[in-house]
């Protein structure tokens, strides 16, 4: 059975520089049997209404700006696999779950950017599934756990975000060496009630945890992290650190 993870994915830079990130990655993949598919939630497609992706073919999406040359003209040309679409769709329909198919959705920063670390040749075909983020955590909770069975069949599930995302208060200066209290605290938080699986606590994140909404002025991104925690089982810390003082870094395994 396969496990499934949440991936901080940090900045769009991550595909070139790597920093620890990229050999943790790399790690992980190599220690895993090879998927037949991955299925991804990426906090970058927010979407009202849960969407599964069905396009066979998706383009390479640099949905960001002000980054170097050389990171627009990364590609990461892996495909779809529109009978594990099909697949995920039904689960999610059998859990009373409303799904709308979307047939041009390119892989976005979120998806491509940790995978292009993980699985370089792009030769594992990618499903990506959409963030209706509106909703919270408890959705991705049930989510995961309806897309769980996907384990047993060869499939890695993946929630692609960030443990702490506040863009505005980063320290462009900081080295991998430097976190600030605010963030420490809120992963520290979040890591000990994933270990005691306080599933109560972790959906009341916002109200209880420490510096919640200093850390997720919004919440996209650490919403993928409940759709891996429903899919999978047993918590585990695969990789941790900081970037540019306050942008964790963090991998987690459950299962």
């Amino acid at each position: 059975m396969f496990p499934s993870l949440f991936i901080s994915h940090g900045s769009p830079m991550l595909a070139l520089e790597p920093g620890a990130s990229g050999p943790a990655l790399a790690r992980i993949a190599a220690n895993l049997p090879r998927p037949r598919a991955i299925v991804i939630v990426s906090a970058h497609w927010e979407s009202p209404q849960l969407e599964v992706n069905v396009n066979p073919q998706p383009d390479t999406w640099h949905d960001f700006g002000g980054f170097p040359a050389e990171l627009f003209a990364v590609q990461y040309p892996a495909s779809g696999a529109p009978e594990v679409s099909a697949q995920v769709a039904a689960l999610l329909s059998a859990d009373g779950l409303p799904v709308k198919l979307n047939q041009s959705r390119p892989f976005d920063h979120g998806v491509w950017v940790p995978l292009s670390l993980m699985y370089p040749q792009a030769d594992i075909a990618v499903v990506p599934v959409s963030l209706p983020s509106q909703h919270g955590p408890q959705l991705q909770t049930r989510i995961g756990k309806a897309l769980a069975p996907l384990r047993d069949q060869g499939i890695l599930l993946i929630g692609s975000g960030s443990i702490t995302h506040n863009l505005r208060e980063l320290d462009w200066q900081a080295g991998p060496e430097r976190a600030t209290d605010w963030a420490l605290a809120f992963r520290d938080w979040m890591i000990d009630r994933l270990g005691s699986d306080d599933e109560a606590a972790l959906h009341d994140y916002r109200r209880l945890a420490p510096h919640a909404v200093r850390n997720h002025p919004s919440d996209e991104h650490l919403l993928p992290l409940y759709f891996a925690r429903g899919a999978g089982g047993a918590f585990s810390i695969a990789h941790q650190g900081f970037t540019l003082g306050a942008l964790g870094m963090d991998i987690y395994r459950f299962g």
